[in-house]
């Protein structure tokens, strides 16, 4: 019976993958040992506990490791599936999906629904009611997604474009109020990810915008801010040549505003170059064509 529990303690004691196990290995021995007498009068089953609970523990752990795992790999998958989706503007297939994951604690899920809700809303069968609440929805999904990870580049930038979208429905004053917290989330996600073309071309939106601000929401803005948002075509045009130095054709609204950009600061001729590669540009989407649609007047403008 002695020689059975030092067997076992021995082959517990000695069970790969933890060296603090093999380390009490002489202590289990030691003890079974001095205490042969103890089996017969039941005794020693605190010493066999000790190592069975060890093994026990060890096999937990590697459980656990093995599901992190999993849901690595399942987290991954999802992942790459919701780009593939995107990629192949399967809009409404994307959504479904990702719909299914809203309560992941998670800011690449959270920021990739907020796109895909944003999508949905932009479609141009989504009815008018419909298309409000899913704007709204993607501005919350966004905002989930920067609350859960602050140093994530593309959350900063959803949140962003969302937050300016409810300005839509909330009015002018509301959209000039959010005017400094857009631009400081754009270029949050810029130092976050220089590399990010689509977030240096909404920040060239954002310049482009304030511009040529009309004078009547310049009174406004001048009534909320101290010193109100100002910008100018060539701040704008940096950032979108910027956009399209790092990922050169990605985006043909990006095209279409270098032209338009050239046109305000009456550079007609690199106009007419950057109009016409937005013409060439291959309309994908809806967004594609209507700036195919905008580019071909434009061009006519020009003779």
């Amino acid at each position: 019976m002695a020689g059975a529990a030092i067997t076992l303690c021995r082959a517990v004691l000695s069970a790969p993958g933890s060296k603090n196990i093999r380390l009490r290995q002489f202590y289990y021995w030691t003890a079974v040992r001095r205490t042969t007498n103890a089996f017969k009068s039941g005794r020693a089953a605190v010493l066999i506990g000790i190592p069975t609970l060890s093994l026990l523990g060890h096999e937990v752990y590697q459980r656990v490791q093995r599901s992190y795992v999993v849901l690595a790999l399942e987290r991954e998958e999802l992942l790459e599936q919701a780009d593939y989706l995107y990629s192949s503007t399967e809009t409404e297939k994307l959504y479904q999906l990702l719909l299914q994951h809203k309560d992941r604690d998670d800011a690449e899920f959270l920021w990739r629904l907020a796109r895909a809700t944003r999508d949905m809303s932009l479609r141009p069968d989504t009815a008018a009611d419909k298309k409000k609440q899913l704007v709204y929805e993607s501005h919350e999904c966004a905002k989930k997604a920067l609350e859960k990870d602050e140093k994530c580049f593309a959350a900063h930038k959803w949140f962003a474009i969302c937050l300016s979208d409810i300005g839509d429905y909330e009015g002018v004053k509301v959209k000039l109020g959010n005017s400094y917290i857009i631009r400081d989330h754009l270029q949050r996600a810029i130092e976050l990810n220089p590399k990010d073309a689509t977030s240096m071309h909404i920040l060239g939106i954002w310049c482009f915008s304030f511009a040529e601000l009309p004078w009547y929401q310049r009174k406004v803005a001048a009534v909320i801010f101290a010193s109100p948002p100002n910008s100018s075509y060539e701040e704008a045009l940096d950032y979108f040549l910027k956009a399209e130095a790092v990922d050169p054709n990605f985006y043909s609204k990006n095209l279409l505003m270098l032209g338009k950009t050239y046109l305000r600061m009456n550079d007609k001729e690199k106009a007419k170059l950057w109009l016409t590669k937005a013409k060439e540009y291959p309309p994908l989407t809806n967004e594609d064509k209507e700036v195919h649609k905008e580019v071909l007047d434009l061009l006519k403008s020009l003779g």
